[in-house]
């Protein structure tokens, strides 16, 4: 949420950025869900393109959660944070969630890139 939403969000508040807290390492730091690159990345996506009513269509979100979900596991071939930790810190791995994080970070900058010239 902080490596993209503060970039690409003009008013990311604080309260945003606290909700998001709790997603960090596989959720609560347990290594046992989503990666909180990916479900950051989620959360970024929803502040841009999500709905906030019911009567709203979620259709671009989704559609864009969806393939920014495809690329992390094209990049990463995974995207449980558990298993993505042992391939980072393996020898030859990446050495540190930090650079996986600046990845996912730039796949969901294009993405949002090739979407907004797509839809112009």
């Amino acid at each position: 949420m902080l490596a993209v939403g503060g970039h690409m969000l003009s008013d990311l508040q604080p309260q945003m950025i606290r909700a998001a807290t709790g997603l960090a390492g596989g959720v609560g730091g347990t290594h046992l869900e989503i990666c909180g690159a990916l479900s950051g990345g989620v959360l970024v996506i929803g502040a841009l393109y999500g709905r906030a009513s019911i009567d709203q269509s979620d259709s671009q979100a989704l559609s864009l959660s969806k393939r920014y979900r495809e690329r992390f596991v094209s990049l990463f071939n995974e995207t449980q944070c558990g298993r993505l930790r042992e391939k980072v810190q393996a020898p030859g791995g990446m050495g540190s969630c930090a650079v996986l994080v600046e990845r996912a970070a730039g796949a969901l900058l294009e993405l949002v890139v090739e979407d907004d010239i797509g839809e112009g």
